[in-house]
Order: structure tokens, then sequence, then C-alpha cells
């Protein structure tokens, strides 16, 4: 009886110790195995006395953290603040600190665009601290990746993961020097997958609650079989300093990027020349859509690859390459990682039915920045309609600026219309109702389409806002009495 008793004891005891590792995960074979291949990242910049609007620290002054560092950071001559500094601008050094992995024995580093864009020196510290200047051999800031090399050899790697395979909650760890400390190690779980963050269309960012400070900024993380899954690349603070949410470069976006860098010195972008936004159950319920999917296209760049194949502002982009688009977010990434010059079939939804149209990719160019400012004529106002619009006719010259052979300015906005973020000086080119899409033309052509619907109706206006075009949906009209 003893015996069985002692057995069921033991039994009970094991399976709880292995409940609580399976909890309390272990992460020191994981450190001392993938650690070495981690490197400390400093860069150096001159700035020129100058140049006055320059910032020796990477915080701007209105920054909570820009005093943190403007304490803890050590001053260089010429420094503004700089005790006997001489009154007249000189040129000072200013320094960051960031984070990388090794991704080839033969020196090959892999780090964020961010960590050494804009550096004079590079220095790489290994975890033997040894020292070495490193080169830039090429580096994309549409993902925010860098590829570096140092001259050295027989270096410890790391192992590469499949971040396809990463579970909402599974353990990561990620390594780094979070203002300078050397090899920090922090853990935390993936608290989502697939994350589109504002003007990063290319990244289905992988978001974790791992501690991820300033220096972390390059560093690898890693999946519990000691697998990079991403590397370290943002985090959402309000202080500068770790709020529990951190973003990640899936590895296997960073890999076909350094691919190209190794090659090519740059990457290569697909593009088909539309401007697109989600998706929402208001704007499936007009364009007739069976469920809530796609990218719904605003508007065409004129004699891009999507304007030859045929695709139209008001298409709603369903697949592209059979594959599915489920989000707006899915597209860009999908059009990014095709191959220019590619023949590519593309399914959409116009006026109630699917359709079938090709396109020939073409390549992203170069990043530019367009401003446009000047003034228009103010039109003649008219009375407000039943949506609570003020609106008017846009004269010759609005249409010839605006390149528009039609549309109505918002002059004013009141009642239902507020709810819809509708802005004064946005411009109404048509009306999308029941799966139809009616151009605008007049305020009277306008003013009667809104009487065709009751109360309960739903209605999307495709909208020109300074240089872009966005649906927006009304949801339920005010009687036609007004409200």
């Amino acid at each position: 009886m003893k015996q069985i008793i002692a057995f069921f004891f033991f039994t009970f005891l094991s399976l709880t110790v292995q409940a609580q590792n399976r909890g309390l995960p272990d992460f020191t074979e994981l450190v001392e195995k993938q650690g070495p291949a981690v490197v400390n990242i400093s860069t150096t910049q001159v700035v020129h006395g100058n140049n006055r609007n320059a910032q020796p620290f990477p915080f701007d002054e209105d920054d909570p953290a820009f005093e943190l560092f403007r304490r803890f950071m050590p001053k260089q001559p010429g420094m503004p603040g700089t005790p006997n500094s001489p009154g007249a601008p000189r040129d000072f050094e200013s320094r960051s600190l960031g984070s990388g992995f090794i991704v080839g024995a033969d020196g090959f580093i892999l780090t964020n665009a961010h960590v050494v864009d804009s550096a004079d020196e590079i220095l790489v510290r290994l975890s033997d601290k040894r020292e070495f200047k490193a080169k830039i051999i090429g580096s994309d800031k549409r993902t925010d990746i860098a590829l570096i090399k140092i001259d050295v050899t027989g270096l410890p790697t790391v192992r590469l993961g499949d971040p396809s395979v990463l579970k909402v909650g599974e353990w990561v760890v990620a390594i780094g020097s979070p203002f300078g400390f050397d090899s920090s190690v922090t853990a935390g779980i993936v608290s989502a997958k697939g994350r589109s963050l504002p003007q990063e269309n290319f990244v289905p960012f992988i978001q974790t609650d791992a501690a991820i400070n300033p220096g972390n900024s390059g560093g690898p993380l890693f999946n519990m079989k000691g697998e990079v899954v991403g590397i370290n690349s943002q985090i959402y603070s309000r202080s500068g300093g770790f709020m529990g949410i951190s973003f990640a470069i899936p590895i296997d976006v960073a890999m076909d990027v350094q691919g190209q860098l190794r090659a090519n010195g740059k990457v290569s972008r697909g593009r088909i020349g539309v401007v697109i936004q989600e998706v929402s159950k208001e704007l499936a319920e007009s364009f007739g859509l069976p469920k809530t999917q796609g990218a719904a296209v605003n508007a065409i760049e004129k004699g891009s690859p999507a304007d030859k194949a045929g695709i139209e502002p008001g298409d709603v982009i369903l697949k592209f390459d059979g594959k599915a688009v489920n989000t707006s977010s899915e597209l860009p990434r999908l059009v990014g990682a095709t191959r220019p010059g590619t023949k590519v079939s593309i399914q959409i939804w116009r006026k109630g039915a699917t359709k079938d149209l090709s396109v020939v990719i073409g390549e992203i160019p170069e990043e530019k920045v367009s401003v446009k400012n000047g003034k228009s004529p103010k039109p003649v106002e008219q009375a407000a309609n039943r949506l609570g619009l003020v609106l008017s006719e846009l004269t010759s010259e609005q249409k010839r600026d605006l390149k528009v052979t039609g549309g109505l300015l918002v002059e004013d906005i009141r009642g239902n219309a507020a709810r819809a973020e509708l802005r004064p000086g946005d411009v109404i080119l048509s009306l999308i109702a029941r799966g139809v899409s009616t151009d605008i033309k007049t305020t009277e052509q306008f003013n009667q389409l809104l009487t065709q619907f009751d109360k309960a109706s739903n209605i999307t206006l495709l909208v020109r806002r300074g240089e872009i075009q966005t649906f927006l949906t009304i949801k339920g009209l005010p009687d036609k009495k007004g409200e």
C-alpha cells in the first residue's frame, strides 16, 4: 500500500514540476547559445555647427525622453549647453546606439535602417568585447532594414525561424543593448501578428510585450527554439520608454530585403498605381459585397499599370495573383513582393459582380515629396441639402486644377453629414449605394439622387481631399423634409 501511495505521490510531483516548467520557461540555454551572435552598434555623425536645427540626441526637445538623454548622455565638445564652449557655432559629434545580429560568419550583420542612417562612422562591438568598424552594404527605409559588414571571419551566427508558424501567446525573447547596456535579455509573448502601422505598408509587424527600449532597435526576437523570428524595430510609447507594446519586423521579410541589398545594393518592389482604403461593413453594403473584404480603390494614377489594366475608382480588389485580399493592408505587401514586369491576375468587384483582369507590375520609384499650394476662388454658396451639406459646383479652374470633370465642393457641414467625417473643402465625386456608383456633376443631380433613399439607407461618397481620394459612408439618412 505504501508503495502505491509513494508511486502516485511521485507521479503527481513529476506532473506538477512539468506544469511549472511549461508555465515558467527557462531562457538560460537559449541566451547562452544565441547571445554571442548579437552585437552592439554605435554610430557617430558629425553635425555642423551652422546647422542650428540639428539635435545631438535621438529625440526632439519636446519629447519627455529628451530630458533623460540630456542628463545621462555625455556631452560632446561644441554641443549646445556644454560648459566653456565658444559662443560661435562649432561642429559636434552626434552619437546613437542600437543592436544587430550576425547572419553571416564572414561579417554580415542585420540591423534597422534608422540605426545606421546618416552615420559617418559605425562601430560594432561583439559579445567578446572586440570592436570593428562596419560599412553599409545597403539600406531600405521602407522596411527599416539595413545590412552592414565587418571585416572578420569565423563569427557565430543566429538560426532563422519561420514567423508564419508563430502563435499569439507564444513566448519570445529579445536580446539587445537598451540605453547601451550590452546583451540585455527581456522576455514576453506574441501579442498579435500582421499588425499594420501608419506609413508602414510593406511590413506585417509582430507585436510583443517583451520590454524594448531605445538601443534595442535592430536586435533579434527569438522563439523558444532559439530561432530568430523578427527584428525589433519600434515601440508604442508616450514617454520614450517601454509601455508594453513593441513591434518586430518578421525575419522572412528582412531576409528577402537583405538578399536584394547584398546582390544589388537596393530593393526593387512592384506597384500598380492605385490609392486604396479599407472596406468597412457600411462600404461593403454600399458596393453590394456579400461580405466585408478586399481593398476599395479610391483613385488610379494615370498611365499606371492599374490604369492600363482597366481598373477603375470604385472597384474593390478581392484577389491578387490568386491570393485573397482580406484587408486593404494586405494588398501593398502582395504587390510590393512581386517582381516588376510580372504579369498577374487581379479579381475585382464592380457593379455587383466579380471580374478578372490582368496587370503587368510596375516598379516603385524613388521616394519623393510633392507639395502643392494655392487658393481657388470661392464658389457661390448653395442652400443646405437633405444631408445638411452646403455644396457648390466647381469652377472650370478648380476642375482643371483637380483634374476632374465634375464634383461638388463642400462649403459647410450640418447635421447627419458631420458623422461621416466630411470636412469643408472636400469635393464629392460620386455617390455609391446598392452596388451602383453615380458620378456627381451638379447640385441638382445630387439632391435628386438623395430623394431616392429612405431613412434606413446607407450611402457612400467618393470624396477628393487634397491630393487623395477616400470613401466616406453616411449611415441612415434624415427624413426627406430635413432633421
